[in-house]
């Protein structure tokens, strides 16, 4: 995994997760709290209300990325930006700013005006973006996207998601974004779970990952919350995206975040990464976990083959355990543990579905229930 130097600031796994607290300088954003149009008030609120409550970084907006609302320009974005660079010029904490864009003269002038990052809401869907962003040598978000600068975050389907980040490329300091959030009509509260379900396959471009999931709709819908009542649902799922590999929180709740990372970064395991051996652990829980590494590397394998699973089966009989211990001898990669309180089945999927496949009778329904929830 690499780790991303955003101007001083380290994000990867070697580093604390960082809270990317949020600003906007757009009347039209929905979030009333972070909306400014006075310079000076909205650096009042950055460093009262962000830095001093733990940003690590702060994202400046300069218009909703809301699909209800007409798309600004370049040349719009860069009116606004006035007042953005005004803003940060007047905090007196110390963060890394991040300016949120989807055009690369934008994030071109913001970058010559003191801003550290970039964060590409379109992700790269302007082909001159990654230019820019290597140029400069800086850290840059890039939220999944079709190659539209009109449509940001509307890849319509959760399998799109990880190959629309490759779009235009990668540069050495991208910062990935799956994007969470209704960013179409066509995508539901369930295609962001599942998005959720399989974070972890987003670590296979070895890149950090930054998650936006503060109060959205996918979480509150669940415990049946309203935005103001959301803010619980989106600290358990902090926690959860951290554990999953997620490495920036995108927050307006920045203090309460920023706790529940400490939580997340406390009981994430601990991976094997020796950069000296040359060796690094994957973080890998299912089959697609493994083959997002597999296509990252090139290598060839069966993604199955480099998962396991653990069973533990009840009440087995005498002909069950040979049964059992017939199949294990015929796989490789089955095992069968027997103990005096238990039976315990593990191996890697692709075994066990053979295994599974292979068997009848009484044993054989046990398999196919193993199976079933490979």
């Amino acid at each position: 995994m690499r780790n991303v130097d955003a101007a001083g600031l380290g994000i990867g796994d070697d580093y604390p997760t960082r809270i990317m607290g949020v600003l906007n300088v757009s009347k039209e954003s929905p979030y009333d709290p972070s909306v400014f149009e006075d310079p000076g008030e909205a650096a009042e609120y950055v460093d009262r209300e962000l830095i001093d409550e733990g940003a690590d970084i702060v994202d400046v907006g300069l218009e909703s990325a809301n699909k209800d609302f007409e798309v600004l320009s370049a040349e719009g974005e860069l009116e606004r930006l006035e007042t953005a660079v005004e803003t940060i010029e007047s905090v007196s904490g110390d963060a890394v700013f991040s300016i949120e864009t989807r055009y690369h003269e934008v994030a071109e002038a913001a970058l010559d005006a003191g801003f550290d990052m970039v964060n590409d809401i379109c992700g790269f869907a302007d082909p001159e973006m990654p230019r820019v962003c290597e140029e400069y040598d800086v850290a840059v978000g890039k939220m999944a996207s079709p190659p539209d600068l009109e449509r940001p975050g509307a890849v319509e389907d959760v399998d799109d998601i990880y190959d629309a980040l490759a779009l235009n490329g990668l540069t050495d300091k991208t910062i990935v974004d799956p994007a969470f959030g209704g960013w179409s009509e066509a995508k539901t509260l369930q295609d962001d779970r599942e998005t959720f379900e399989r974070l972890r396959e987003f670590r296979g471009y070895g890149l950090p990952m930054l998650v936006s999931i503060n109060r959205k709709n996918f979480l509150r819908d669940l415990a049946g919350r309203d935005t103001d009542e959301a803010l619980p649902v989106s600290l358990a799922a902090t926690a959860m995206a951290i554990e999953r590999g997620a490495h920036v929180v995108r927050t307006h709740d920045v203090a309460e975040t920023l706790d529940a990372a400490k939580v997340g970064d406390r009981f994430t395991p601990d991976r094997v990464r020796d950069t000296g051996a040359g060796v690094e652990e994957l973080d890998v829980r299912t089959p697609g976990d493994a083959g997002r590494h597999l296509d990252r590397t090139g290598a060839e394998a069966d993604p199955e083959a480099a998962t396991t699973r653990v069973f533990e089966l009840s009440a087995l009989s005498e002909a069950e355990h040979a049964a059992l211990g017939d199949l294990a001898a015929a796989h490789p990669g089955v095992e069968v543990a027997a103990g005096p309180d238990g039976t315990l089945l593990f191996g890697t999927v692709a075994a066990l579905r053979a295994a599974a496949r292979a068997a009848d009778g009484p044993v054989g329904r046990r398999l196919d229930a193993v199976a079933e929830g490979l």
